[in-house]
């Protein structure tokens, strides 16, 4: 009989780390923050929840601390590509653990296939520890792609606090635009709400808003700047995403293999059904435009 499950473990309370917690703690469901040692202190949970600092290349104190906790249910928000043998670790503490499922660090835009350019270097680098390395370990995972954090647009193009927009290519091409805040919420609520034997193996495409950068750019009367690449900090980092974004993988439907949109659980925002009556927040309201 498959039942939903009730325990969970968060690695990692940071950006997306945190709003997690929060809204498993807003469900009423036990969830523990496990968070490197020193940097506990700098985190303000809500009550009940139980922070735990750990070294997160220990492998077996991970393993007693989900054990000893009940923990079903392994969600990773460390960064992928930086800490490969922490998120492996985490990975061999929750197969020895005994848990049911496990959430990679993947969160953004779609890897699935990729094998190619900066998204498919991402993918060798990162699948090694979380999709591929769960595989081979039998622990059922579960991928959620929300495109680009609506967050991190200025981040990324420069804009609002510049009239101009960066963009990368022709900026025509669709982006998924999701707030972590509906990313954690959506997280949280079909991890409690799903039976257990709809979640293992599957990938859940959700979007909150649907636009090209070309278009963003003519709905707030910005200026754009087309650029080859990114200079100053991160430059490198923002050009790859730029880059992903113009080849199509910005968008949560969208299938590397055949280059088109997916279509029917395949296309983006396809997921979003699954939470009824919610309302996704758009990108003038998140960057107060």
């Amino acid at each position: 009989m498959s039942t939903t499950y009730t325990s969970f473990a968060v690695f990692g309370g940071g950006r997306v780390g945190l709003p997690i917690v929060e809204e498993f703690a807003r469900r009423q469901v036990s969830v523990v923050l496990f968070s490197r040692p020193g940097s506990a202190t700098k985190k303000t949970v809500p009550a009940g929840v139980e922070i735990v600092e750990l070294d997160f290349s220990d492998v077996n104190k991970i393993s007693a601390a989900l054990q000893q906790r009940g923990v079903q249910v392994v969600l990773s928000t460390i960064g992928v590509a930086a800490a490969v043998s922490q998120n492996k670790a985490i990975v061999d503490a929750a197969k020895l653990a005994g848990v049911k499922l496990f959430v990679p660090a993947e969160y953004g835009l779609t890897t699935e296939g990729q094998t190619e350019g900066p998204l498919g270097d991402k993918r060798e680098v990162a699948g090694k520890c979380s999709i591929d390395y769960l595989k081979a370990t039998g622990i059922p995972a579960v991928q959620f792609y929300n495109g680009l954090f609506i967050e991190f647009i200025p981040w990324l193009t420069g804009f609002p606090e510049d009239p101009k927009m960066r963009v990368i290519g022709k900026g025509e091409t669709p982006i998924s635009f999701t707030a972590i805040i509906d990313v954690a919420g959506f997280v949280a609520h079909v991890l409690t709400t799903l039976p257990s034997a709809e979640l293992g193996n599957r990938i859940f495409r959700i979007e909150g808003e649907r636009a090209s950068l070309k278009e963003l750019a003519k709905r707030f009367n910005a200026t754009v700047e087309y650029v080859d690449r990114v200079q100053g900090e991160m430059g490198e980092v923002k050009t790859v995403i730029g880059v992903a974004l113009d080849s199509g993988s910005g968008s949560t439907g969208w299938d590397v293999v055949n280059k088109r949109e997916g279509t029917g659980v395949d296309a983006a925002g396809s997921a979003n059904l699954l939470w009824p009556g919610h309302q996704w927040k758009t990108i003038k309201e998140v960057l107060n435009l």
